[in-house]
Order: structure tokens, then sequence, then C-alpha cells
């Protein structure tokens, strides 16, 4: 097991990408706090996690609340005593009300930005002194494509990746001297619930389906694979790098 011991809190673990991460994490030996803003979905992962005789810890976590994030990290070394990895993956996507910059809605930008943005901020701001003090962690941002390319009525949420593709290189410039890798995975469309009102459009299913050479739509156990590699010491010179599980979507 690659991860056998280390501490990892992952944010938005109740669904999607999180809980595959989650899931596979404590499969690989991992203690797994699950920071998830839904109790019961929360729960639900930390149940599975201890029906698989892993070992996790449920935090309801709003990431973008400082005093949330806070509490959340007291809660981790309260429990174990150190933090060892981050995945920063909780996020938002208001399909539909997303839109062109002129039409989108203070409301829209703000929360996107603050769960998106400042969340994955609040985070590795509470963690990182924890991994200085112990000269050594891991931090994984999950960026998209919609924050490195063009793409049309996304205004918030790409405007939102496209920061923490910024965020990500600052924090590997000033924390790789200390032990501490930053990176980032570049997600395609995944079939997950934040994308499940886009993909029940049958018409632009097809059409994001065509627009990967792989010809499918990504699984959250296709991200979760490259978490583990990016977290455990096979990836000990990885850092400022961003990795694309896209299905070659942006190769072309």
């Amino acid at each position: 097991m690659r991860l056998t011991d280390q501490v990892a809190i992952i944010t938005g673990a109740g669904v999607g990408i999180g809980k595959a991460v989650a899931l596979r994490y404590a499969a690989e030996g991992a203690r797994v706090v699950v920071a998830e803003i839904d109790t019961l979905t929360g729960r639900a992962t930390a149940d599975a996690i201890h029906a698989a005789h892993g070992e996790a810890l449920f935090v309801r976590t709003d990431v973008a609340e400082e005093k949330d994030v806070r509490a959340m990290v007291e809660a981790t070394l309260g429990q174990y005593g150190r933090i060892d990895i981050l995945v920063n993956n909780a996020a938002v996507l208001m399909y539909g009300r997303d839109t062109r910059l002129h039409e989108v809605s203070s409301e829209v930008w703000e929360r996107t930005l603050a769960v998106n943005l400042h969340g994955h901020f609040l985070c590795a701001k509470y963690v990182l002194p924890v991994m200085l003090q112990q000269e050594r962690g891991c931090i994984i941002n999950l960026a998209s494509p919609t924050g490195l390319r063009g793409y049309e009525n996304l205004t918030a949420y790409s405007s939102s990746k496209g920061a923490i593709a910024a965020l990500t290189r600052a924090m590997a410039a000033d924390y790789s001297r200390h032990n501490i890798r930053v990176n980032a995975i570049v997600p395609g469309t995944i079939d997950t619930p934040m994308n499940a009102l886009e993909l029940s459009d049958e018409k632009m299913r097809q059409k994001l389906i065509a627009m990967a050479p792989s010809g499918r739509l990504g699984t959250a156990d296709d991200i979760s694979r490259l978490a583990v590699f990016l977290a455990s010491d096979d990836a000990a010179y990885c850092a400022g790098g961003f990795y694309p599980a896209d299905g070659g979507l942006m190769a072309v």
C-alpha cells in the first residue's frame, strides 16, 4: 500500500471525485478526513471506508467559511496529530446560471469564487503551518481545462479554475524547498453529480464525449488513481505540475 499511515484531508469527499479519492486513499492505507458540507453524503463516505476496514473521520466543512476550515484542521490534529496530504477538491459549478460575463449575477460569481478559489486558499492556509512544522507534505489542487482555455458560458467557473492554476504555481515556488509538494490535477469532463445537469442533455453529453480523443467521459476513479500517484513517494520529484486526466481533450 502506497499511503500507509498517511493522514489525508479530502474536501468535497461526499460525492464524485472527492469520494473516489477518499475511498482509494483509504484502500492504500491512509487515514482519511472526509471534509464535506453535506452531512448525509459525508457520513456515507466515512461509513464506506469503515465498512472496508479503513480509518476515516467525517468533519462537516464549508470550505468557504474560515471558522469551518480552522475547526476541521483542529479536529484532524486532535484525532491524528499530523496532516500529510491535502486534496483541495470541493467546488461548485452553477450550470445554466454561470454564463457570459455581463449576464452572471453577483451571487453566482461570489459563491463560485468563494468555494472554488477561497476554499483552496483557506484549506492550504491552515494546513501549511502543520506541514512546515513536519517538514513534509503534499497538496493536490483540482484545476480544470476551463481555467487554461476559453470555454463559452462558464465565466465564474473558468475564472476560479484559472486562479487555481496560478495559485498552484505560486505555492510550489514558495514551499517546494520545505519538502512540501504542490501539484494540480486537470480533469476533463467527468461523469459525476457536479456535471449531472449538463450531462442529462443527451445532445450535450454526446458533444462532450466527442471532444475527447479517447471517445468517452472520464470517471471519478480515473482521477483517484492519479491522485494516489501524486500523493505517494513515486511522485517525490513532482512539484508545480499540471497533470491532465482528460482523455486527450487538451491535446487537440
